[in-house]
């Protein structure tokens, strides 16, 4: 089953799913662990997608405090929508794109890729519940990434706690390790 989903952490941060982690062949039934779309919650979904589309994943909004403010509006309402919801169990483990952020370290590399001669491609979350793992992943094609490793706890329905284990960043030919710092959570919902 395919899930449309949005994640949210702190600093706010929205991102869609891309692909599911299939699912075990000893569980044969789907696990739904979000209410079925309504009306509201697509309305309130769209409204979100069309405030950020032209956002550059955020690096538009760090200097529009107005529409920065209405993204945030519109990501509560989400969230009022998708309280009731399980958001950290079995469909937490997929590849995630980043759609938009405040997260100023993301949005410093994203910006300032121009400096290696690139310019940023995907920005990944893969979250794997069952190894308790979180990767994030900042693309810089033809042949570069920057790649954090994250290990995580289920902190409760809504939360994940997660703290940076390693980091690396690669090109065609070299890699830099850089040592991870850091700590924090992820709360999300889904629609």
């Amino acid at each position: 089953m395919s899930l449309a989903a949005l994640t949210l952490s702190s600093p706010l941060t929205v991102s869609t799913t891309t692909k599911q982690k299939p699912r075990p062949p000893h569980n044969p039934k789907p696990k739904i662990t979000c209410s079925s779309l309504t009306t509201q919650s697509q309305s309130a979904k769209q409204h979100l997608l069309n405030l950020i589309s032209d956002q550059e994943r955020g690096l538009k909004t760090q200097n529009d405090t107005n529409k920065r403010d209405s993204i945030i509006k519109s990501i509560d309402a989400m969230a009022v929508l998708g309280r009731n919801t399980v958001t950290t169990g079995d469909s937490l483990s997929a590849t995630w794109r980043l759609l938009w952020t405040t997260e100023k370290e993301q949005l410093f590399i994203i910006e300032k890729a121009y400096l290696f001669g690139t310019q940023a491609g995907d920005v990944l979350q893969v979250i794997d519940v069952d190894n308790k793992t979180l990767n994030n992943v900042i693309t810089f094609p033809p042949d570069g990434v920057f790649f954090v490793r994250s290990s995580i706890e289920i902190a409760s329905s809504q939360r994940v706690n997660f703290k940076f284990t390693s980091a690396v960043l690669r090109g065609k030919n070299w890699e830099f390790p850089l040592p991870p710092f850091g700590q924090g959570w992820n709360s999300g919902f889904q629609v």
